[in-house]
């Protein structure tokens, strides 16, 4: 469980991370910018934690769809961008997938 636990933070993270990026206008701005590099380190801290248990394939393809996903999330609730019918889709295809490969591969960790 420990090794899922450190994966969702991995995630968070860098979600929090990705979406301060572009409040820090270059990195001249200091708190994005301070949020910027901490989420980061964490992130990589967290995902360095997850692959001593899961594989670097399947924690990635995990780590990077979910983190996609939900920064078109907060972009879309937060930043006002606007997703139209091709947008979703494709986020949907990308859950789909970090879903099949949880479920349904024998690659994946349970």
């Amino acid at each position: 469980m420990q090794k899922w636990i450190y994966l969702v933070v991995a995630i968070i993270s860098e979600v929090a991370a990705t979406s301060a990026l572009k409040s820090s206008e270059g990195f001249t701005k200091l708190w994005p910018s301070c949020i910027v590099v901490i989420g980061y380190a964490t992130a990589f801290y967290f995902l360095s934690l997850t692959l001593k248990t899961i594989p670097v394939g399947m924690a990635y393809a995990i780590w990077s769809g979910a983190g996609t996903a939900l920064v078109v999330l907060v972009a879309w609730l937060y930043m006002g961008q606007k997703l139209d019918v091709p947008a979703i889709i494709g986020i949907l295809l990308i859950v789909s997938g970090v879903l099949v490969l949880n479920i349904f591969s024998k690659s994946a960790v349970h």
